[in-house]
C-alpha cells in the first residue's frame, strides 16, 4: 500500500501513483477533493500560493506589495490557508513571515497552469473596449 501524501515530503506524481489506476473515489474522498478545489478556486489564494512557491518565505508586507492588496485582505487569506495546513507562519518581532508547508501545492499549481494554458483559450480583447476608446467628433 502506498504511503499517504505527507507535508514537507510530498511528490504527488510518485507517492500516490497514477490516478487512473486508483479505485473510484468514494463520497468521503470526493468531498475532501472538492474542498481542496474550493480552496484553490480563489484568485487571491492562488496568487499567494504561487508567490510562496517562488520564494521560500515571505513577510506579509512583501506579499501585499506583490499582489497589490491591503494587509487585512492578505492576512485573512493567509490565516485560512494556515488553518488548512497549507502554509505556516513565524513571527520575527512585529513581522509575520509565511512559507508553504504542503509541497503538493506546487504540483497542483503546475497542473492547473498547464491545463489553463493548453485547454482553455485565452480571452480575446473585447471589441466593446476598443470601440469605447474612440474619440467622438
Amino acid at each position: 500500500m502506498k504511503q499517504p501524501c505527507q507535508k514537507e515530503a510530498c511528490d504527488p506524481c510518485v507517492v500516490r501513483g497514477d490516478v487512473s489506476r486508483r479505485p473510484l473515489l468514494d463520497r468521503h474522498e470526493s468531498r475532501r477533493l472538492a474542498a481542496v478545489f474550493r480552496v484553490l478556486a480563489n484568485d487571491t489564494r492562488l496568487r499567494l500560493l504561487h508567490a510562496l512557491v517562488r520564494e521560500p518565505e515571505l513577510p506579509v508586507g512583501s506579499l501585499c506589495q506583490l499582489l497589490g492588496m491591503k494587509p487585512q485582505a492578505i492576512s485573512n487569506q493567509l490565516r485560512r490557508l494556515a488553518r488548512l495546513g497549507v502554509v505556516a507562519s513565524r513571527r520575527e518581532g512585529t513581522t509575520i513571515h509565511y512559507r508553504l508547508i504542503d509541497r503538493c501545492v506546487r504540483g497542483l499549481l503546475d497542473q492547473g497552469l498547464c491545463l489553463s494554458e493548453t485547454t482553455f483559450p485565452q480571452p480575446r480583447p473585447s471589441r466593446r473596449a476598443s470601440s469605447t476608446s474612440r474619440v467622438s467628433p
